[in-house]
């Protein structure tokens, strides 16, 4: 009897751990226009450091480090560079990366 009571509680509780196990569809991704400065590059990680503009009701003007999403648009890139781009930021907050790169005047 204990067996099969043992069973049931595990056939109920499944269910319940299978829906708290992921957590990125925790809504929507969000994406912000960005324009700045490549002040940085690092190629083994495929991050450039942007000068950037504030972006409004989001974040203030800074330089940080940005992942680029494309292999071939962070070929690009040159430090100096002012572009324009797409921040695109999970509903989490915790990832982030830049798409949509257009070169404003490069080397400048």
């Amino acid at each position: 009897m204990l067996a099969k009571t043992g069973l049931a509680t595990i056939a109920l509780l499944l269910p319940l751990a299978a829906c708290t196990g992921s957590k990125s569809n925790a809504g929507p991704e969000r994406h912000f226009p960005l324009t700045g400065k490549i002040v940085a590059l690092d190629a083994k990680h495929q991050v450039a450091s942007i000068d950037a503009a504030a972006i409004p009701n989001f974040m203030d003007a800074m330089t940080m480090e940005y992942p680029i999403a494309k292999k071939a648009d962070f070929e690009k890139l040159h430090v100096g560079d002012r572009i324009t781009a797409t921040l695109n930021v999970t509903a989490s907050g915790d990832e982030y990366n830049v798409t949509d790169i257009h070169k404003q005047n490069a080397g400048k």
